[in-house]
């Protein structure tokens, strides 16, 4: 499959339902791709079929369907002449219906380049953060994600960078090894320097957002650590948040998994800038029995350090599935934190 993508039509895509706006995907490339690099605010979330934020109508033309059994899109959906952008490659000029979204504009166009491996630094017994190199410059805001293609599979993964956009090409991203994940397999095992892949992005919504005058939370599970040290790391250097307060709440299963303290400590321009909030969420991890910090889901900890302060603040959060959903419904519905101060991109 992954051979026979380069070989897949491309065509000109016109959006219709009246509103004028036509790009050109090239072959191989998805209609969302396409449209995105074309810097039109085609709606999308997870880029990778799990979400369905990415659903449109093919009112003409064919498209190669690279995930049938995507979960983000229902047969009776498909039914109804529904398909999925992120994961359609069209086959000769389309025309689609879609309400496009001025928030999904991207705020940097991206772009597929080759990237070389470079290192891995283990940071948890099941954590790491890898390193790659591309031949022009790393441009992205902090917060974004990219596509990592690898050798072999079939599609693309979706991982978060934790640096910074630089003109030296470095991309650096924090992997949470999965049980049974190839993608993960390959990453932790297989991965030697000098490997080459190639890296398409960025892409993703929840980028750091400055000039508003509020204070910052970040919330991570997990590997979710890695866009919020971006977005940390943005915001440290960030004129415009000079002097704003930056929180970050860690959550993990047990104390091995929390490696936040000693990634701060070792940079100076977060160091005694980043407030660090951390809770264990499993009593039976090992070094639970011995742990005097805080017990429970992460989302609870907020809860129990800003109390009725919440909508003061913007929030970046990044983890688990069920972690984001705890986080959006606690901030949204319960504290009724404003959705404009939410920033999160959904991953299945």
């Amino acid at each position: 499959m992954e051979g026979s993508l380069n070989d897949m039509a491309g065509g000109a895509i016109r959006v219709g339902d009246g509103q004028g706006q036509a790009f050109v995907c090239a072959p191989g490339d998805s209609i969302l791709a396409g449209a995105l690099r074309s810097g039109l605010g085609f709606p999308y979330e997870c880029n990778s079929g799990g979400c369905g934020s990415c659903q449109f109508e093919l009112v003409e033309g064919a498209v190669a369907d690279l995930w049938p059994a995507a979960p983000g899109i229902s047969e009776r959906q498909r039914g109804r002449g529904r398909r999925l952008a992120c994961q359609s490659v069209p086959l000769g000029d389309c025309t689609v219906k879609v309400a496009l979204d001025p928030g999904s504009v991207p705020p940097v166009l991206p772009a597929a380049v080759r990237a070389v491996f470079e290192s891995r630094r283990q940071l948890t017994a099941d954590m790491a953060e890898f390193a790659f190199r591309s031949e022009g410059p790393a441009g992205f805001r902090p917060g974004q994600y990219a596509m990592l293609r690898f050798e072999g599979l079939g599609s693309a993964r979706a991982y978060s960078m934790c640096n910074l956009a630089n003109p030296a090409g470095e991309w650096r991203f924090i992997v949470k090894r999965m049980a049974g994940g190839a993608a993960t397999a390959l990453l932790f095992d297989d991965l030697r320097p000098g490997d080459r892949l190639m890296l398409d992005g960025p892409f993703g919504k929840a980028w750091l957002r400055t000039g508003n005058g509020r204070d910052i939370v970040c919330i991570a599970g997990g590997s979710g650590l890695s866009p919020v040290m971006s977005i940390l790391r943005g915001a440290a250097a960030s004129p415009d948040l000079a002097g704003r307060r930056l929180m970050l709440f860690h959550g993990g299963r047990g104390p091995a998994d929390l490696c936040a303290a000693a990634m701060l400590d070792a940079e100076p321009d977060l160091r005694g800038r980043v407030e660090l909030h951390v809770a264990i969420s499993d009593t039976n991890a090992p070094g639970a029995g011995q742990w005097q910090g805080a017990r429970g889901m992460i989302h609870e900890l907020v809860r129990a350090q800003l109390g009725d302060r919440m909508a003061d603040f913007d929030y970046y959060f990044c983890g688990p599935p069920p972690m984001t959903d705890a986080v959006h419904r606690m901030l949204l519905i319960e504290a009724k934190v404003p959705a404009q101060q939410l920033h999160f991109d959904r991953f299945y």
